[in-house]
This record gives C-alpha cells, sequence and structure tokens, in this order.
C-alpha cells in the first residue's frame, strides 16, 4: 500500500463528518440570509467566537472535552451494537460521585484526585452496567432502560445536593455541595485559561480506542458484535458478557466526563450545570457524526462545541441570534436520521431480495 493509499484509508472515517457539517453550514447560512445579516462576515464572526484567539480556542477545547469523553463511551456501546442513550445520567452520577469523594476521602491532593476519579468512572460505570443486566436477565431493552435510567439519576443527584450534601455556607442556599479542596483541581495547561488536564485525558481514551479497535482482538470482537451478533456467537463470542463489560465501560467514560468537569471547571457538583448546557447529548450526537470512529468522534465534537462557544460571541456581537447553533445542530440530527433511515431501507431491501432469490 502506497502512501496516497495510506492517506486516504486514514482520513476516509472524516469524510461523513465532514460532509455533514458542510450541509449543515449551509443550511445555517440560509438561516442567516433570512434574518438579513450578510453570511460570511456572520461565519467569520462565528469562528472567532470559537477560534478567534488562543483564549478563545482554549475555550472550545475546554467545552468539547466532556462532549468528546461521553461521545467516547457512547462509540464504544454503538460499536458492539448497544444502544446506550444513558449518557446523561451516567455522567451526573459519575459527578457527584466524584465531587463528595474528593470533598470526604481524606488525604493529599493527589489522593483526593484519584479517589474521585474512581469514585466517577465506578458510579458512571455501575449504573449503566444495571441497565445492561437488565437486558441480559429480564430482556429489557436498552434504548428503553437507559433513557429512563437518565431521569432517575438526575433527579438522584439533584436530591443528593439539595438535602443531604448541599452546601449551606453561602446566603443564595443553592443546591450544590461544597466546593472541594483546592489541591484537589486539575491542572490548567495555560495560566489564565480555561483548558486543563482533562483534554489531554480525552485525547488519550480517543487513541487509546482508536489502537484497540484497529489491532486487537478485543477490537475485533466488539466490531463482529456489532455488525453480526449471531455471526459473533457462532464465532464464539460470548455475547451476554461482551455487552455488559461494554456498558461498564461505555458508562464509566460518561462517568469521567462528569467527573472532568467537577474536576477542571466548576470544583464542586452544581444542580443542572451538566445537563443545562447538554453535554452527554451532543457526545452522542458527536459519535453518530463520526459514526462511533475515536479520532473522528474528537473532530466532531470540537465541532459542536465551537458552534456553542462561537454562537455566544456571535449574539454579543452581531443581529443573529444563538439560535443560529440550534439551526445547524437540527441539520446535523436529520442527516444523522436519514443516514440511518437509508442504511434501515439497504437491509430491508437485502432481506427481501435473498428471499426472493431462487
Amino acid at each position: 500500500m502506497n502512501m496516497q493509499q495510506k492517506f486516504l484509508q486514514l482520513f476516509k472515517p472524516l469524510l461523513q463528518p465532514f460532509t455533514a457539517i458542510i450541509l449543515a453550514l449551509l443550511a445555517g447560512a440560509v438561516a442567516i440570509s433570512v434574518v438579513g445579516e450578510p453570511i460570511l462576515s456572520t461565519y467569520m464572526e462565528l469562528w472567532s467566537g470559537a477560534f478567534g484567539s488562543f483564549y478563545f480556542i482554549t475555550a472550545t477545547l475546554a467545552r468539547a472535552t466532556p462532549i468528546i469523553i461521553v461521545g467516547l463511551g457512547v462509540a464504544l456501546a454503538f460499536r458492539a451494537g448497544v444502544f446506550n442513550l444513558g449518557a446523561e445520567g451516567q455522567m451526573v452520577l459519575g459527578a457527584v460521585s466524584a465531587a463528595l469523594a474528593a470533598l470526604y476521602v481524606p488525604g493529599p491532593g493527589l489522593v483526593k484526585i484519584m479517589a474521585a476519579l474512581l469514585a466517577g468512572v465506578i458510579a458512571g460505570g455501575l449504573w449503566s452496567l444495571l441497565a445492561g443486566w437488565m437486558e441480559t436477565k429480564f430482556k429489557v431493552q436498552l434504548l428503553i432502560s437507559t433513557l429512563l435510567l437518565n431521569y432517575v439519576a438526575v433527579l438522584f443527584a439533584s436530591y443528593l445536593v439539595a438535602e443531604p450534601f448541599q452546601d449551606k455556607s453561602g446566603s443564595a442556599a443553592l443546591a450544590q455541595s461544597q466546593m472541594i479542596d483546592q489541591s484537589a483541581w486539575f491542572v490548567k495547561l495555560f495560566q489564565g485559561m480555561s483548558l486543563h488536564v482533562g483534554f489531554i485525558i480525552a485525547i488519550c481514551i480517543a487513541l487509546i480506542m482508536y489502537f484497540i479497535f484497529k489491532a486487537t482482538s478485543i477490537g475485533y470482537e466488539v466490531k463482529m458484535l456489532g455488525l453480526n451478533p449471531f455471526f459473533a456467537s457462532y464465532g464464539g463470542i460470548n455475547k451476554a458478557k461482551l455487552l455488559l463489560y461494554s456498558m461498564f465501560i461505555s458508562g464509566g467514560l460518561a462517568g469521567l466526563a462528569g467527573t472532568v468537569e467537577v474536576l477542571g471547571t466548576q470544583y464542586r457538583f452544581v444542580d443542572g450545570a451538566l445537563t443545562g448546557p447538554g453535554f452527554a447529548w451532543t457526545g452522542i450526537m458527536a459519535t453518530l457524526l463520526a459514526n462511533s470512529h475515536p479520532i473522528g468522534t474528537v473532530v466532531t465534537g470540537i465541532f459542536l462545541a465551537a458552534l456553542e462557544t462561537g454562537a455566544m460571541g456571535l449574539e454579543r456581537n452581531t443581529e443573529v441570534p444563538l439560535e443560529i447553533a440550534a439551526v445547524i445542530k437540527s441539520v446535523l440530527i436529520l442527516f444523522i436520521s436519514a443516514k440511518f433511515t437509508f442504511k434501515w431501507w439497504k437491509s430491508r431491501k437485502k432481506v427481501r431480495d435473498s428471499h426472493g432469490a431462487v
């Protein structure tokens, strides 16, 4: 294989997300023209709000960090043919567990950080594993159970910081935990900027997952289970065991995303601070756009974060409303829906043709 073929093979998974992004930007251009603003200067302002200075770049990457980690966890589940839509609940439960661990585990800052990371991953993983266990034991569909368990996790976390673990030191009496000790905060990559070491963790996870999917037997088993579970079972792959492992790791990564936000940005658990920005659902969108490719998920995660940070500056400096980002996201969702509908139609057609063949 020559260098050109290797180059094309490496960037082929990125073709689909780039196509979707271009279509979404074209739809956004239509919306901008309806508002009556110049398209090119508006998009330049959007770009400037996301990448126009070093400060804006770091802010965009900081916002992309939890989106990427959630997306990587969902990518693993989707690769295994597992529909984990419970990332929001897993993320919130991981975040509140991490905050409480950092608050109450004794020891120096490094010990608190390790305890928080462990608590966040385990809490998110076990919550996801619960849905996987119900699937294998009682045939409760993951699509339904993971979605409904989101509400339980979010409301339970809200109760924890509104009642037993609420920070009552302030006069506002907000639903939030106490602030964790500064020794347990993530290190900032650049002084005075919001980007922290969590972004490095996200990139490392993406590279590890890419290697696992590309060059290991476990990655092959996950891929086979997702493509054809019957063939995977025939080949000796333990479907139930792999499903449970995939759910635990997927939920663990979602919990890690919440932990990273607590240790790197908020320094406490604040009720609604993770659900409001929609980190989990944006992460799911990122991995669907990237077709569950780890490197593609990083690219789409940064793009979606840039849409959000850029739109904030756009609304401040122009007459274009913040909702332009929602318009572009909506087109991306339509693109994803069309892709899955086309795949479903092709599979049905293939089944009909095979039944009709002599």
